[in-house]
């Protein structure tokens, strides 16, 4: 078949018309390619028509082709699409599959051959596995607790430190334990890994023992089998011609998310031939605290020095006002491929941005937008932390506005802090419980020590614990008056509504001073367990007793849980961020963009004074965000959040300023500097003085057009030290040879000519830097 007759016939059988870029990839099959995919440019279009070109022009047989992803879903979805697009071939005739259960087949065929007997111990496994590998073994007492990842981590965990491990801290030290294997950091390395959990190295170090030495089998997690299968390519060369002989052309797609373990096992794989295709974008990498590796991406060409680069930047999804923001956005980024994202649609609203007084009345106004939309699957609200779920879903509840939660996160329901303010709530009900109060006496203003607690624990007499310890319980002598304003205390709490209660806990009975205490001393994140105290009191807005309280706590978690089963019903979504990518909505609600959550207080910190890679994923992120809209996207922000004034994110900022730039007056000024410039100059006007809101870049006039700066780490701070001869990049102008240096003004060389500058306006707006 010719190559246009099969262009031709898929654009007549499926009306799928590939533009020029396309095309190309569709037809570079030979040797090795990078194809970079904006947001909405038909990436999985394009990857499943070069699938079939390979088959009907080519002539290759599908057997040999090998498309790897980096989640279930997506190579489902891939493979459905496939057998839409090419019908006449056989169900599962090309493998779709990924890297895991690729690893899995290589890592299970190593272990055979070597007769070592191996057992997943994490979920279950993507792929049919047989044999009954993957089934945990069932209970078991203290000593050997059962062979589960999670488990054994627990109880770890309990035999190093003592404690019991938070939700949050096993978090924590799984994606440590999943960031060093994908990373393949040597052990030597493991205690330089940052990791909030005390003791991780020497965790991961216990884990990796008992692994090896506590079971029968070989004891593997979901990582382990990248590791082993990467190994098993190195060690076995019979192995490793198995598998490079038996593919050949390899795919993989969102290889932005592909971690350096990953790229090794497809690196081999590809050796023999070299036909690989590599689908990404290394704007949406937002993974790198999962081990990603983006920086692959841009190292392409040396791994495959003749490898051809494709970039696919028409987007068909948004409207041409966000591609328009958006693609210049990303261009605040330095680590990344030049890109320009386009599209021929037409423009439609403004980006909306929405200022509110308080982050209380947040969840409420989009509840009150949402309820005039008929089409509500086509609506997503999206933000960056999980725990910012809960509040909507408790407003969207109460207003009947139906909800899926994409990556609702059930361990709100189970976090400690719920644990206690229930716990309190129960000694309102009887303080005649020592059990009860042993749980949270660290935790209130009555200073009990644990060898008070103890002595208290032996009094059996039915009464009330602060009497008991009043009266029988050596004391200091503040120790009576605290105890017995805590009895008082919890007394009244009975006939208190529930918003009431929490702060008295909060405040009267100094939880949460023990809270900011705990936090010095165990390097939790106070805003984070602040903000869940909120959510609680938001959660009891209006309920009567502390019963109902307690009762609404579990009916959200039945909500959350049945949200699930709204994923095809029309229902608005809810989604982190990160979560998000891939999907389209015809409108989007990016919420919480504050300073100190999108970007995080983390992501601002600067390495030697430059923007960290923390903050170029921050932007990756936001970037994401905005590009799912079609049609509608509003941005909100808030000027207070629990009590204390906060900022607007200055990713909203610089959206603010891209879209609308500085108005006559701003523009009437940089005018006049450049008329004062002599001939053939162009002088770049300043920003306006003393804006209110700070902004993250600067806004700079030249031929009396406004466009967004973003800042750079890298800028001139002092003309001082500049000599003529000297080579300089301007941010607007390129680079160029320094030829007059003065005190108000510079001559530069560009390709496009001699230009004077104000020297001023260089330096305020960060726009000259050595070259």
């Amino acid at each position: 078949m010719a190559t246009t007759d099969f262009f031709a016939r898929k654009k007549e059988e499926l009306g799928v018309l590939l533009n020029e870029v396309q095309k190309q990839a569709v037809m570079h099959t030979e040797g090795a390619l990078l194809l970079l995919a904006s947001p909405g440019s038909g990436k999985t279009t394009t990857i499943i028509m070069r699938i079939g070109y390979l088959i009907e022009v080519k002539r290759v047989h599908p057997s040999r082709i090998k498309a790897v992803t980096f989640s279930k879903a997506s190579a489902q979805d891939m493979k459905d699409r496939f057998s839409r697009f090419f019908p006449e071939m056989p169900s599962g005739s090309v493998d779709f599959s990924t890297i895991h259960s690729l690893a899995f087949e290589v890592m299970r065929e190593y272990l055979r051959r070597s007769h070592t007997s191996f057992q997943i111990i994490e979920g279950a496994v993507e792929i049919e596995v047989g044999e009954g590998e993957n089934e945990p073994t069932g209970g078991s007492d203290e000593h050997n607790p059962p062979l589960h990842k999670k488990l054994i981590l627990r109880d770890l965990y309990r035999k190093v430190r003592g404690d019991n491990i938070t939700e949050e801290q096993m978090e924590e030290l799984t994606t440590y334990i999943s960031f060093i294997k994908n990373k393949l950091v040597p052990e030597a390395e493991w205690a330089s890994v940052k990791c909030d959990v005390p003791d991780a190295a020497l965790l991961l170090k216990e884990y990796e023992a008992f692994k090896r030495t506590r079971s029968d089998k070989l004891l593997v997690d979901y990582d382990d089998m990248l590791v082993i299968a990467n190994r098993a390519l190195e060690q076995s060369n019979e192995l490793l011609w198995k598998y490079q002989n038996k593919f050949d052309y390899v795919l993989t797609d969102e290889s932005q998310d592909t971690s350096l373990v990953q790229h090794a096992i497809i690196e081999k794989l590809v050796r023999r031939h070299g036909c690989l295709c590599v689908v990404a974008d290394d704007d949406q990498s937002i993974y790198t605290w999962r081990a990603a590796e983006p920086q692959y991406l841009l190292d392409f060409k040396q791994v495959y020095p003749d490898a051809a680069i494709l970039k696919m930047e028409q987007n068909y999804r948004s409207s041409r006002n966000i591609v328009s923001i958006a693609n210049r956005f990303i261009k605040r980024n330095h680590n990344r491929y030049d890109k320009n994202m386009f599209t021929r649609n037409p423009s439609n609203r403004p980006i909306q941005i929405k200022s509110l007084a308080d982050y209380k009345v947040q969840a409420k106004y989009v509840a009150d937008k949402v309820a005039l939309i008929e089409n509500l699957r086509e609506t997503a609200v999206l933000y960056r932390n999980n725990s910012s779920s809960i509040s909507l879903m408790n407003e969207f509840d109460r207003r009947g506005i139906p909800f899926y939660m994409k990556d609702g996160d059930n361990r709100f329901f189970s976090h400690w802090i719920l644990e206690d303010i229930l716990n309190f709530m129960r000694m309102a009900y009887t303080d005649k419980r020592p059990d009860l109060l042993e749980k949270i006496h660290t935790k209130l203003n009555g200073y009990i020590t644990k060898t008070q607690m103890a002595a208290l624990s032996h009094i059996q007499n039915n009464e009330s614990v602060f009497d008991n310890l009043i009266r029988f319980v050596p004391l200091q002598d503040y120790q009576p008056k605290q105890l017995q304003d805590c009895k008082d205390t919890f007394a009244s709490l009975k006939e208190t509504a529930p918003q009431s209660a929490i702060r008295t806990i909060r405040y009267k009975l100094g939880y949460e001073k023990a809270l900011e205490k705990m936090c010095e001393r165990l390097g939790f994140r106070k805003e984070n367990l602040i903000g869940i105290l909120n959510t609680l009191e938001d959660i009891a807005i209006g309920l009567e007793t502390l019963e109902d309280f307690a009762n609404r706590l579990k009916y959200l978690e039945a909500v959350m849980k049945a949200s699930k089963r709204n994923k095809s019903a029309n229902a608005v979504t809810f989604s982190t961020l990160h979560s998000a990518k891939g999907l389209e909505f015809e409108r989007v609600y990016i919420i919480d963009l504050i300073d100190g959550i999108l970007p995080s207080n983390d992501d601002m910190k600067k390495v030697e004074g430059e923007v960290s890679p923390e903050m170029e994923e921050a932007v990756r992120l936001f970037y994401v965000g905005m590009t799912r809209a079609k049609q509608q996207l509003v941005l909100l922000t808030y000027g207070q959040r629990d009590g204390e004034e906060v900022r607007e994110s200055q990713f909203l900022t610089a959206v603010r300023y891209l879209q609308t730039p500085p108005g006559a007056e701003q523009t009437a000024a940089a005018s006049a500097q450049v008329a004062a410039s002599s001939a053939g100059g162009g002088v770049v006007g300043r920003t306006r003085a003393g804006a209110a809101r700070k902004t993250s870049g600067t806004v700079t006039v030249t031929s009396g057009s406004a466009q967004f700066v973003p800042p750079n780490p890298k800028a001139l701070k002092s003309v001082s030290s500049l000599k003529p001869g000297q080579q300089v990049k301007h941010r607007v102008f390129g680079s160029g040879e320094l030829i007059a240096v003065g005190a108000e003004f510079i001559e530069i060389r560009f390709t496009t000519g001699v230009r004077k500058l104000s020297v001023a306006a260089c330096l305020e707006m960060g726009l000259l830097e050595l070259h």
